[in-house]
């Protein structure tokens, strides 16, 4: 969303589904390559490649990466950012989350992956909303719950 660069703040959450076979494998995957700068690429691959997310497979695209595989291998294993994933999994289910993706601009719930169009749709109404409120301001942002 380079678009909105410098005016919108884009805010991941993890939610590994209960039902879904090593969702919490590669949730941990995703934050390990996220400590190697590589979280985006990480997001990209696993998306092109699920449902195949088992751990060899995660390994794999840690060294299509790559990544520090045996520091990644480590990170997974040891489920170093556990706390963090069960954190987010705690705010997903106070807000009831059911589904992902689910977004929220301004507190306004969008469950499912929409276009593109709608979701610039409502960040510029959001973004025009802000502004009234304060058009003076230079760096007005879109507002984002606060996360315990």
């Amino acid at each position: 969303m380079g678009e909105f660069e410098g005016k919108i703040r884009l805010v991941l959450k993890n939610y590994p589904y209960k039902y879904r076979d090593y969702s919490h494998f590669a949730a941990e995957a995703l934050m390990a390559a996220g400590e190697q700068g590589k979280y985006w690429e990480m997001h990209d691959i696993m998306l092109k490649y699920s449902p195949a997310l088992s751990p060899d497979d995660l390994e794999k695209y840690a060294g299509e990466l790559q990544l520090d595989t045996a520091k990644f291998r480590r990170d997974v294993d040891q489920m170093t950012h556990k706390e963090q994933i069960e954190k987010d999994k705690s705010l997903a289910e106070s807000l009831d989350i059911y589904n992902t993706p689910t977004y929220f601009i301004n507190g306004r719930k969008i469950i499912g992956n929409p276009p593109y169009d709608y979701l610039k749709g409502i960040i510029e109404k959001e973004l025009a909303r802000v502004e009234k409120m304060d058009p003076f301001c230079t760096n007005c942002h879109i507002r984002l719950p606060v996360v315990p």
